[in-house]
């Protein structure tokens, strides 16, 4: 997927990211998108560590095709490999489907509480920026996309923010826990 990265350099992942931490609720905030992203809203990744299996991490990703709520929920499972260190690396590879492995560069993670995260791509066609709770305070936002851009060689061509709008009855039907998606962050029923 994607363009060829060979006049860009590397992409820098985070010195340290520790696995267990990692784990959980993300939601996805900003995406450079691939085509399974183009209109989604609500969309969340939960991370699960495995263990004694084929694959180090199961990942459950769930959106709604295009509004929030009301369109179609899709779902893509995928399949992640912590590269090196399998409990402190920002190396991994996921498989959306056999027998493709995609690299999946950790860029950026918030060290002190794991809040937020970005995961690049190398050719900088894709990116994610995720966070632990359905919104992110705007000065962040700003800051991350800086950082793609001055750090990462990033253009922010194509980057989007993903709506992010639940009810108490999809925080329930997605079994998400008012921890996640707290009152505070639900809107009234949207019919």
């Amino acid at each position: 997927m994607g363009n060829s990265a060979s006049n860009l350099p590397a992409l820098q992942t985070v010195a340290s990211c520790d696995t267990a931490k990692f784990m959980g609720t993300w939601f996805v905030i900003g995406v450079k998108p691939t085509m399974f992203e183009t209109t989604c809203s609500n969309a969340v990744e939960k991370y699960t560590r495995l263990e004694n299996k084929s694959y180090d991490i199961d990942i459950d990703f769930q959106y709604n095709q295009a509004e929030p709520i009301k369109s179609k929920l899709k779902s893509l499972p995928q399949k992640g490999w912590v590269q090196g260190d399998k409990s402190n690396s920002g190396k991994w590879k996921v498989s959306p489907m056999w027998p493709i492995k995609m690299p999946y560069p950790i860029i950026e993670v918030d060290d002190k509480d794991y809040s937020y995260c970005v995961i690049g791509y190398p050719s900088r066609d894709y990116c994610w920026i995720m966070a632990r709770k359905p919104v992110m305070d705007e000065s962040l936002y700003n800051s991350i996309t800086k950082k793609l851009v001055e750090k990462h060689q990033y253009s922010l061509d194509g980057l989007r923010k993903v709506p992010q709008q639940w009810t108490k009855a999809e925080r329930e039907k997605r079994g998400l826990t008012p921890a996640e998606v707290p009152d505070e962050c639900l809107v009234k029923d949207l019919n």
